[in-house]
């Protein structure tokens, strides 16, 4: 059997299993333990989108949906995109419902990759793109951002690219961040853009995280390079909806029919009964968001004082719900070892910044998609093993 699986893939052998699951696995054993790993909103799904997959169900809808979804979710798509961030999309033909973000990202680098292309991914970044680019037989090219506000800026864009040459196909960039909080303003976007123009590259955008927005209005390459972007985003964060397996991945219609080819190969379509349940999220569900995102806020404001006082320099977080935060001198640095030791000492878990590549070594990202009772706690023990532990 060996030998079978020495045949397998060979881009696999450079992949490991998720960090942020492997430890969240672990820490769930520790009793009493409070975690901070996972991006997933605390909060239920609203009602009434609950309800309105029970009665998708009720009525024997349960038979497979059109591939690229079913005309009621994605007129509800294009609504909801148009109305909230004015991005606009034909939803006869350029919007796929996908099986979650986490499909769109699968399918749009599939889709785009030859092997030996080249990929700019500024650092820290959510892994699954490095993963993912890596098994399509492409380079990952990456930027840190660490001394650059956790941003890609025009002048490290236009050195890698100098550097890179016609090899590079596509610049993924994610906003609101996970793992730092930290978006793009508009024209910092139309500066990116004006480097990309009229090159043979996409900018793969991962929105997913617009609706946590604590800037106001939510910038969007969309507006500067439309021609050029493929947006990935859907009901997960926004609407708490992670486990229905939701997204939305919107592309001009020549690129879309592309997309919809690896789409269609790799799921056949999303279940017909949550895409009921999305299709009221979108329409419906336009004030959903920003209430989460006041109890997000209080939460990020109360964490960020609350480390800021105990020597952790954090990003600035203005979106999404987590905190990047260096670990304080004094304290174990190499990051992996520190969250374990804090997590069987402390019995706080957050995850290792360099989980998510260059750039993250010595942080921790802390999500605060929580409680603020856990939350106030944590603080209090977190304060206590840094009174225990840190060195003179």
């Amino acid at each position: 059997m060996e030998s079978l699986v020495k045949s397998m893939k060979k881009e696999l052998a450079l992949l490991q299993p998720s960090d942020i699951r492997t430890f969240d696995e672990f820490a769930s054993k520790i009793p009493g333990i409070i975690k901070f790993t996972m991006g997933e909103p605390d909060f239920a799904t609203p009602e009434h989108i609950k309800q309105a997959a029970i009665k998708s169900i009720e009525a024997d809808k349960t038979h497979y949906a059109p591939s690229n979804g079913t005309s009621k979710l994605l007129e509800a798509t294009a609504n909801f995109l148009a109305t909230k961030y004015n991005q606009n999309y034909d939803p006869k033909n350029e919007i796929i419902v996908t099986n979650g973000a986490t499909e769109a990202i699968y399918t749009a680098l599939t889709s785009v990759l030859n092997p030996g292309d080249k990929v700019i991914i500024p650092t820290p970044i959510f892994p699954l793109y490095i993963a993912v680019t890596i098994l399509n037989q492409a380079t990952p090219i990456f930027v840190n951002t660490a001394t650059t506000g956790f941003k890609l800026t025009p002048s490290a864009l236009k050195q890698v690219l100098e550097e890179q040459g016609d090899d590079v196909k596509a610049v993924i960039l994610n906003y609101p961040s996970n793992p730092t909080g930290v978006t793009y303003k508009q024209n910092e976007l139309d500066v990116l853009a004006e480097i990309l123009r009229g090159k043979n590259i996409f900018a793969i955008c991962d929105e997913i995280y617009s609706e946590i927005n604590y800037e106001g209005v939510h910038a969007s390459m969309v507006h500067s390079l439309r021609e050029q972007t493929i947006l990935l985003n859907g009901v997960s964060k926004s609407h708490a909806m992670t486990g229905w397996r939701i997204g939305v991945m919107c592309a001009p219609k020549e690129i879309t029919e592309e997309l919809a080819k690896v789409h269609q190969f790799a799921i056949t379509t999303t279940s017909t009964m949550t895409q009921a349940a999305a299709t009221e999220a979108f329409a419906n569900g336009l004030d959903d968001g920003p209430k989460m995102k006041e109890e997000y806020e209080k939460r990020r404001n109360y964490l960020f004082d609350n480390l800021t006082n105990l020597g952790f320099e954090c990003a600035q977080p203005d979106g999404a719900f987590y905190i990047f935060a260096k670990i304080p001198d004094g304290l174990i640095q190499d990051d992996k070892k520190f969250i374990y030791d804090l997590a069987e000492k402390g019995k706080v878990a957050v995850i290792s910044g360099s989980s998510f590549g260059p750039g993250g070594e010595g942080y921790i990202r802390i999500s605060y998609a929580a409680s603020m009772e856990e939350i106030i706690e944590a603080m209090e023990r977190l304060k206590i093993y840094i009174e225990e532990n840190k060195e003179d």
